[in-house]
Formats: C-alpha cells, structure tokens, sequence
C-alpha cells in the first residue's frame, strides 16, 4: 500500500497519545475522525514501525500493548481491579454495572464508601486513602482515556469494556462452574440406623455371598475348562 504522509494530518498527536496507552474515542472528535478516514493507512504505517493498532468496534483506538510489559504494569493492574470492584459494589446496590460501566457515571462522593467497603483489596494495589484512590486510579483512568471528569462527577468512556470485558468473562466462569456442580453433585453418604441393621443381620435369610468371594487363579483356570467341555458336549 501506498502511503502519503500528508493524508495523515494528525500523525503526531496521535501516534504520542497511542504511545503512552491512551484510548483515542469520539471524545477525541479531531484523532478520532482521522483515524476513522485513515483507518488501513495508519494501521500499515504502524505495523511497520512495530506497532499494532488495535480499532474496536465499540468506538476506540488504541496500541496492544508488549506483554512482558503488560504483565508487570502497575497502573493496568489497579484499573482492572478498581473494576472488578465497581461491577461488584454496583451489583450489591441494585445497580447494572455494565450500564454504568457504558457511559455511566461515579460520583466522587462515592469514592469513601467504596475504599472503606474494599479496602483491603485497595491495599493490595497501594491505594490507603481516598487521595490515592483519586490519584493512583481515577486521574489514570481519565489520562488513558477511560473516563472524563467533570464537577466531580467521573464519566465512563467506550475504552471501559477492555477491562469490563475481563470482568464478564471471568463471572461467565463463575457462573459455568457453579452450574456444574449443580448438575452433578457430590453422592452423599447413605447411613443406616442401628435398628435396620439389627434387623438386616437377624434376617432367617441372609444373602449367600460366596459368590464374591475372590476366587483363585488355580480354581477359574478348572472352571473355564469344565466349561469350555460342556459346550463341546
């Protein structure tokens, strides 16, 4: 394919906030309109330069990004738990997380209670106070793209189903791994009362068991024999 470099006006600015993570969406009109218009040229120009860009159908662009890096990526790491929280606190009011999740909103009022709820899964991502929780994940949410902030108020963006997505997967394993131990329960124990087994063991007929017994090899080797005779009889 051939590239002309002057089409692709916004190369730039694009390619820093793709660089450093960011999530270019329609809240990005003048990005998000170029990469729309040029949508295989900056892909192929990209791939060249070791980069693949990634468009989702949801309304959002962004880097996949290195693996090894991704791994170990702290800021990734609290984002994807910070929503695995919210979809669990959204949950316990009443709330539809993937309704919030999807261009809903967070009040920043909201923000004490949620630490306080979860806090020591807040200590795991070193997030102590509700500064840090503003600090360590919202304000990274709204510089990657995930959310704006306004008057208070945090609006989720499309980038949000990266983690969301995460989110339903795994309960969709939860929920799988629930109905089968549903479907096939563990056979409990069945107990016999003293009473019935005294009766069993005082019953004029008791079951002729000798049949179970293990027989030796000697003795089936002259049954299959005698057998094998009284067919040829």
């Amino acid at each position: 394919m051939h590239l002309d470099l002057s089409e692709l006006s916004q190369l730039a600015p694009i390619f820093r906030e793709l660089f450093k993570g960011y999530h270019v969406s329609r809240r990005d009109p003048e990005l998000y309109a170029q990469l729309s218009n040029f949508q295989d040229q900056y892909r192929t120009l990209f791939k060249a330069l070791g980069f693949e860009l990634v468009c989702d159908t949801r309304g959002f662009y962004y880097f996949v990004p290195d693996m090894a890096a991704a791994a170990v990526n702290k800021t990734a790491q609290r984002l994807a738990l910070f929503t695995f929280i919210l979809v669990e606190h959204l949950a316990d009011q009443g709330r539809d997380p993937i309704a919030v999740l999807d261009g809903g909103s967070l009040g920043r009022e909201e923000l004490p209670s949620l630490l306080d709820k979860y806090r020591d899964l807040f200590i795991q991502a070193e997030v102590q106070t509700v500064e840090e929780l503003e600090e360590k994940i919202m304000r990274r949410m709204t510089q990657l793209g995930f959310a704006g902030e306004e008057n208070g108020v945090y609006r989720f963006l499309p980038p949000m189903h990266r983690f969301l997505d995460v989110c339903l997967s795994v309960q969709q394993d939860r929920d799988l791994a629930a109905s089968v131990h549903s479907v096939l329960p563990l056979p409990a124990p069945v107990l016999i009362d003293e009473e019935a087994e005294a009766k069993f063991l005082a019953t004029d007929d008791p079951l002729d068991l000798s049949e179970f017994e293990e027989e030796s090899e000697e003795d089936a080797l002259a049954r299959a024999i005698a057998e094998e005779q009284e067919s040829d009889a």
